[in-house]
């Protein structure tokens, strides 16, 4: 049995491994969230940065890609993808249902939000600007994050209003 892997943000242009092959899918009564402090890749206990998170809502869908690992690789694969996010706790694993474009079900890993861990949050748009324009991590900018994720989506026809929106806020704070 094929092992998938969901990815939503970084994974769509920094999965950490080649897939054997990749699709667009969207999953259900979940969201793209800007709802988890980073204090490790994207910025600081002192100056906390923002990362993405599928986070749930009933009626909700979070349209992202569908990774294939290779055979052989699976171990190797999670172990990474384990070190990568599990790094604080505020995301667990589970294994979701993805439906492609093409109508075939997949079943695939995901990072989902732990609503009752104190990374966990809920910041208006503004709020979410002013903290992605500033924060940087042991990864690089919280703005890379953003740019790079906002790009990916848009190369692969996936609209996010929010994301837009974000993209031109901090584009403007953070212009000389």
């Amino acid at each position: 049995m094929a092992f998938w892997v969901f990815g939503y943000g970084s994974l769509l242009w920094n999965p950490g491994f080649t897939p054997a092959r990749s699709v667009k899918a969207c999953l259900h009564d979940y969201h793209r969230s800007f709802c988890m402090l980073s204090i490790h890749h994207r910025g600081s206990e002192e100056d906390p940065g923002l990362v993405l998170a599928l986070d749930a809502q009933k009626g909700a869908r979070c349209t992202g890609v569908a990774f294939e690992v290779a055979a052989n690789e699976e171990d190797a694969v999670l172990t990474m993808l384990r070190e990568r996010e599990l790094i604080s706790s505020a995301y667990y694993e589970d294994t979701v249902a993805l439906v492609t474009d093409d109508g075939d079900e997949i079943s695939a890993l995901a990072y989902i939000i732990d609503p009752d861990h104190v990374q966990y949050c809920r910041f208006d748009l503004e709020k979410q600007a002013q903290m992605i324009a500033h924060a940087v991590g042991g990864r690089g900018p919280n703005t890379e994050y953003l740019y790079n994720t906002a790009d990916h989506l848009t190369a692969l026809g996936i609209k996010d209003d929010d994301m837009t929106w974000l993209v031109q806020r901090v584009r403007a704070l953070t212009a000389t």
